[in-house]
């Protein structure tokens, strides 16, 4: 239960950065479009695939 608030929180705290930012005119501190945000999203699951695997020995 409490990783669901962490995600919540996190998904929260990036609208909320993301509404400053527009008002504010700064450019987004995150990936412009979704080939590269699916590129970090990659390297972040390759890391957990390995790190179950490992878990697993």
């Amino acid at each position: 239960m409490n990783d669901i608030k962490v995600v919540i929180l996190s998904l929260l705290t990036g609208i909320i950065t993301g509404i400053i930012f527009t008002i504010l005119k700064f450019p987004l501190p995150a990936p412009p479009n979704i080939q590269a945000f699916m590129g970090i999203f990659g390297v972040w699951f390759g890391a957990f695939i390995i790190k179950k695997i490992q878990d697993c020995k």
